[in-house]
């Protein structure tokens, strides 16, 4: 039998591996095909792909906003070489570092110094998010953990908190397709109404993640 994970994340995002330690870590669990889905990056397939006897499906996780429910949107097979979704990505990073920008002044303001440009030195890049910032102010030891960074200080409606502008779920399903990808709804459990699902279906939605940690039996069952 073949084994595929087609929701992984890099360092560019949530996660801490660069991309060839995660193909590393797919040999060594005899996976035969992943696919990166870094949170509004492609940064992990550039310049190029590496070479590999596993297969790697070009991908992405793109955030909207739908109700003031934030929806995760996975995007496969897509041509991210175009310059016009290149520019798109920057467009987003660009709201993402101002975002951040903003939290840092809200964390200075509560006696934690932190700028953006240490956090991005730290994370090796530019388009930071809530984790990485996490992670610096553990790292600066003005917390004990990161969870203890998302629990005091940068949780939704805390103390440090930024909302940020976010695309629409037709506005990410029509961005997928535009580059010739296949739109599919990351870990659907985690929405309030799961009637929303066939709102995105008549936008264009293509698929639904299935088999994913959180979900239970039932759910599976019902998703497939």
């Amino acid at each position: 039998m073949k084994y595929a994970d087609l929701h992984l994340h890099t360092s560019f995002s949530d996660g801490t591996q660069s991309l060839s330690e995660l193909i590393a870590l797919a040999k060594e669990a005899h996976l035969r095909c992943i696919s990166i889905t870094d949170h509004d990056s492609v940064a992990a397939y550039l310049p190029a792909l590496p070479v590999s006897d596993i297969e790697i499906i070009p991908g992405i996780e793109l955030t909207a906003d739908y109700n003031n429910t934030e929806v995760h949107i996975l995007g496969y097979c897509i041509d991210y070489s175009q310059p016009w979704f290149q520019e798109k990505l920057n467009d987003i990073c660009d709201v993402r570092v101002s975002r951040m920008r903003e939290m840092c002044e809200k964390l200075t303001a509560l006696g934690m110094p932190i700028a953006v440009e240490e956090i991005a030195k730290f994370a090796g890049h530019n388009c930071v998010g809530r984790l990485h910032l996490a992670r610096m102010l553990s790292r600066k030891g003005f917390v004990s953990s990161v969870q203890e960074a998302f629990n005091k200080y940068i949780r939704d409606g805390g103390p440090a908190y930024v909302s940020h502008f976010r695309l629409s779920p037709q506005e990410v399903i029509a961005l997928i397709r535009k580059a010739h990808g296949v739109p599919v709804l990351a870990h659907p459990y985690c929405l309030p109404f799961q009637d929303m699902i066939f709102d995105f279906i008549k936008d264009g939605l293509m698929g639904l993640e299935v088999l994913y940690p959180e979900h239970t039996p039932a759910q599976i069952a019902t998703y497939l």
